[in-house]
């Protein structure tokens, strides 16, 4: 039988059937009461159910075999998943999972990681909840779509000065006449063609010599984050840091992205520098191209679709601008 009863200025029916969990708010008591008994009326046909004796971590584990392993992100879904399996969360029977689950579990997430990290977890789990709807008919709704999500952060607007690149590259080991044998240096250099390209890390990364022209002075990026390929044209400068890198391997910069996040912030921390992310460098690129490019040119360049994506990354400063305004 449905409980109905007061809620706010409205009235909710809950319902507790045959381990189908199901609540709706509305604003009359009748109409609350005509729904609970519809929905009850199809869990007695069958047409509601719940798949019994599997838990939240169950679910997520097949998402991770099925539908993980299939994309480009793998690796991170699989130590995020992990790392969910490891909550209480994870625990709970999926016929008694529900809005409050989600909501405890975003807050405990909250007081341990950032906000934005949060959001990114609450897609993952949103996606898997929603496969385990419609295609595995494991649940009948997905109890997370109701939950409020944290607000949004500000975006950032961090640029790299002159001295501060001046610094982390002292602190790297990078000299532009030297051969560059250690990670360290190669991730100096990385840091300028980042500044240079707009490139994220995981497009140098996997950036490999096949796909890099001198003579026409363009790379070819394959696997991007909005998945379509671009050509990015290289400056002068651009093109010098990879004559210096020229080597045996088939890979440019010859980094693994955790390599370029750990050696970075060592130097940032040598170099006496706060507050500063390696990504920052794309903003920074950004903002000194939208001087060289018109915007079409500077979307296509960095694989914005959206241009409004370049508002987000352009932080040319008021005083800047009012120098090119003389």
């Amino acid at each position: 039988m449905a409980t109905i009863r007061r809620k706010g200025n409205g009235w909710e029916a809950a319902i507790n059937r045959r381990g189908v969990r199901k609540s709706k708010t509305f604003t009359t008591k009748t109409r609350a009461a005509h729904w609970a008994a519809e929905v009850e009326c199809e869990i007695i046909a069958g047409k509601q159910a719940v798949i019994e004796n599997k838990t939240f971590g169950d679910l997520l584990l097949r998402y991770v075999d099925e539908v993980s392993s299939k994309k480009r992100g793998y690796p991170w879904e699989l130590r995020r998943i992990t790392a969910l399996c490891r909550d209480d969360i994870a625990g709970v029977m999926l016929t008694d999972l529900c809005q409050s689950d989600f909501a405890a579990w975003r807050d405990r997430r909250l007081g341990v990681v950032s906000v934005g990290t949060v959001l990114r977890e609450m897609n993952l789990l949103n996606h898997a909840l929603n496969i385990s709807v419609k295609e595995w008919r494991w649940m009948t709704e997905n109890p997370l779509s109701g939950v409020k999500r944290p607000q949004q952060p500000q975006a950032r607007d961090r640029l790299m000065s002159d001295g501060e690149v001046t610094r982390l590259l002292f602190a790297l080991g990078y000299d532009h006449e030297i051969e560059l044998k250690t990670c360290s240096s190669r991730v100096g250099a990385a840091l300028i063609f980042a500044i240079e390209t707009a490139m994220r890390v995981s497009e140098m990364t996997r950036l490999t010599w096949d796909r890099v022209n001198l003579v026409k002075r363009t790379a070819q990026l394959i696997e991007t984050k909005n998945g379509s390929k671009r050509d990015v044209p290289l400056s002068s400068e651009a093109a010098r840091i990879l004559k210096q890198l020229k080597s045996d391997s088939d890979s440019v910069f010859n980094l693994e992205p955790s390599q370029i996040d750990s050696l970075f912030r060592k130097a940032k921390k040598m170099a006496l520098i706060e507050g500063l992310h390696f990504h920052d460098s794309r903003h920074t690129a950004i903002t000194r191209l939208a001087g060289k490019l018109d915007v079409l040119a500077l979307a296509r360049m960095v694989g914005h679709k959206d241009l409004r994506m370049l508002q987000i990354y352009y932080n040319e400063s008021a005083e800047d601008m009012a120098k090119r305004l003389d």
